[in-house]
């Protein structure tokens, strides 16, 4: 389980841009999409799946998960939300 100043101070070191709190709704559902940037997000609480060609990852609350530019995702939120940090590079 990683806190969020170790992970603010992480993502600053491996050279991510700000740090910024999102969330998303009970069952939020983003279809397969990608993002021109990596990104890297800490969960604070909730859970969320994000499934990928070749794996699907659920993380929950301390659950860090890192994401390289242009690949191709989904995102399926719990029913209970999600609360995490993300950070662009």
């Amino acid at each position: 389980m990683v806190d969020e100043v170790k992970f603010r101070e992480k993502m600053i070191q491996d050279g991510y841009g700000d740090v910024t709190v999102r969330h998303f709704v009970p069952n939020h559902c983003e279809p397969t999409h990608t993002h021109e940037f990596g990104a890297s997000v800490l969960v604070l609480n909730g859970k969320i799946t994000i499934t990928m060609e070749d794996r699907t990852v659920t993380c929950r609350a301390g659950d860090v998960f890192a994401l390289d530019a242009n690949v191709p995702h989904a995102e399926q939120v719990g029913d209970e939300g999600v609360r995490f940090l993300a950070c662009r590079k």
